[in-house]
């Protein structure tokens, strides 16, 4: 079954776009907004394209694996950026982000 075959690319896609949403919601109150301004975007990005992605593989779709693939790229500057911030919401998602991206890399070359 799909959902059992794609578990682990699953969860961590669910685990990173949780950990994107935290790290964009906590970004907006930080002192300096407009420094974070890429940091924000990209989980917004991040976060939408790991729920979109766990659904495809949901459903077991033709385009999962390239969707993850895309979802690997996007999840790949979004922990470069969040890396670059010493906030510890930021250095969280910057793991989930990575960790995302192999998974969704393995998945993809399956």
């Amino acid at each position: 079954m799909a959902h059992e075959k794609y578990q682990a690319c699953v969860q961590a896609c669910n685990d990173c776009a949780d950990a994107c949403d935290h790290c964009a919601t906590a970004c907006l109150q930080e002192q300096d907004v407009q420094m974070m301004a890429r940091c924000i975007a990209l989980d917004m990005d991040c976060a939408a394209i790991c729920r979109l992605a766990a659904g495809y593989m949901s459903r077991d779709s033709q385009f999962a694996a390239q969707l993850c693939r895309q979802c690997a790229d996007v999840c790949q500057a979004c922990g470069d950026e969040c890396a670059k911030h010493q906030h510890d919401h930021c250095q969280a998602c910057a793991q989930a982000c990575r960790r995302c991206a192999e998974e969704c890399r393995r998945m993809a070359a399956a």
